[in-house]
C-alpha cells in the first residue's frame, strides 16, 4: 500500500482528492493547516491528519512516503494581494523546500499543482501552451510561476516531478468556494436569479471541474515516469476554454430557473486561452465534465442544503475573519486562557 503525503488537504481540491486516494487504496497523510475545520474529511484507518503549517514542517513527516501531491497555497488572487509575504512563503518557498525534502528522503514522485493564471494576458487570436511564454500578473500567479521553477530541475531518474497548471476549477466540494467563477455565478443564479459577471465577457477563461482534475492526479502518481518527469502539463480541456459571457449564458440555460446576466466592476484585463492537446496525447486523459454541468450540481446542491454561502465559503473573507478573531482573543487572554488559566506550570486552574 502506497502512502500520499497531500498538502492543503482540507481545500476545496484537497477534500475531494484525499477520499478518491483512500478509496484507490492509498494511505493518505493529509496536511493542512484546516483553517476550514477538519470536518471536511471524514476518518478513515488509512488517512493521518497532521495539523501543520507547510513553512514549518519537519522532513520527518515525509517518511514512509511514496509520493507527494503539494496542494498547498493562499488560493486566489485577492488573498495573494492582502497577504504577499505569505503567499511567496507559502506558494512557492514551502512548496520548493517540500519537494527538496521529499527528494532527499527517497520519495518517488512529486505532483506541484500550478495554475493557468501563469499566461496572464494574451492576445484573443492566440492559443497557449505549455511552451508558450509566461505572462504571471497577480501575487498568485507569480508565486506559482516561482514554485514551478523551482521545483522542476529537481527531477532526475531517481525522483519523478510533474507540474500541473490547472485551468480555473469549479463544482462541488466539502470545502466549498463561490470565490470561483462558474460556483459563484451558479450562487447568484439560485440565490436572486441573478448571475453577476465582471465586465466585459470577451475575456478567455479554461475552466476544469475539480472531479477532473483531481482525476489527473490519481493519473499521475501512476503514469509512466518517462512520459510525465520533468513536463509541465495544462489540466482542463478545449472544450472547457469560454469567454465569460458566453459562459454565463450556458450556465443560464442549464438552470432549471430565470436567471438573468448582471455585469459589474471594471474590465478584467485577465484574459488567456489554452490548448490542453498535451495531457490528451500524454495520459490519454479527457474531460468529463462542462460548465453547464457542473453549475446544475452545484444548483442542486444548494437546493438539497448539502451546501449553503457563509462566510467561509468566501476564501478571503474567511480569512479576514481568523485575522479579526485571532485578534480578538489575543488581546483578551490572560495566563494562556479566558476563564480557564495555567499557573507557572502550564497547568490548568
Amino acid at each position: 500500500m502506497k502512502t500520499v503525503l497531500v498538502t492543503g488537504a482540507g481545500g476545496y481540491i484537497g477534500s475531494v482528492l484525499v477520499p478518491k486516494l483512500l478509496a484507490r487504496g492509498y494511505r493518505v497523510k493529509a496536511l493542512d493547516r484546516f483553517f476550514f475545520g477538519t470536518d471536511k474529511l471524514a476518518a478513515h484507518p488509512q488517512l493521518q491528519l497532521i495539523r501543520e503549517d507547510s513553512r514549518r514542517v519537519a522532513p520527518d513527516v515525509l517518511t514512509g512516503v511514496n509520493a507527494v501531491i503539494d496542494l498547498v497555497a493562499i488560493s486566489n488572487d485577492p488573498s495573494g494581494e492582502m497577504f504577499g509575504a505569505a503567499t511567496y512563503e507559502i506558494n512557492h518557498v514551502s512548496r520548493v523546500r517540500m519537494a527538496q525534502m521529499a527528494k532527499k528522503a527517497g520519495v518517488d514522485r512529486y505532483i506541484l499543482p500550478s495554475s493557468c493564471s501563469l499566461y496572464g494576458f494574451v492576445d484573443a487570436n492566440v492559443i497557449v501552451d505549455e511552451l508558450s511564454a509566461t505572462n504571471p500578473l497577480s501575487t498568485y500567479a507569480k508565486a506559482n510561476e516561482l514554485a514551478e521553477l523551482g521545483v522542476l530541475p529537481l527531477a532526475d531518474e531517481g525522483f519523478t516531478v510533474v507540474v500541473m497548471r490547472q485551468a480555473t476549477v469549479y463544482g462541488y466540494s466539502p470545502r466549498m468556494r463561490f470565490d470561483l467563477a462558474i460556483n459563484g455565478m451558479t450562487l447568484g443564479a439560485w440565490k436572486n436569479g441573478v448571475i453577476p459577471l465582471m465586465k466585459d465577457g470577451t475575456q478567455w477563461r479554461p475552466m476544469v471541474h475539480v472531479q477532473d482534475t483531481t482525476d489527473v492526479m490519481l493519473l499521475l502518481l501512476e503514469a509512466d515516469a518517462n512520459q510525465i518527469n520533468g513536463q509541465i502539463l495544462n489540466v482542463g480541456s478545449n472544450r472547457n476554454n469560454y469567454q465569460l459571457g458566453p459562459l454565463g449564458d450556458e450556465i443560464a440555460n442549464a438552470l432549471p430557473k430565470e436567471v438573468t446576466i448582471q455585469w459589474y466592476g471594471d474590465p478584467d484585463h485577465r484574459s488567456y486561452r489554452v490548448s490542453f492537446d498535451k495531457i490528451e496525447a500524454v495520459l490519454g486523459w479527457s474531460a468529463q465534465w462542462t460548465a453547464a454541468r457542473g453549475a446544475l450540481e452545484i444548483y442542486e446542491a444548494l437546493e438539497a442544503g448539502h451546501i449553503s454561502s457563509m462566510e467561509q465559503t468566501i476564501t478571503l473573507n474567511w480569512y479576514r475573519e481568523l485575522m479579526k478573531w485571532h485578534k480578538i482573543v489575543r488581546e483578551a487572554e490572560l495566563y494562556g486562557g479566558m476563564f480557564d488559566i495555567q499557573d507557572s506550570t502550564g497547568d490548568s486552574r
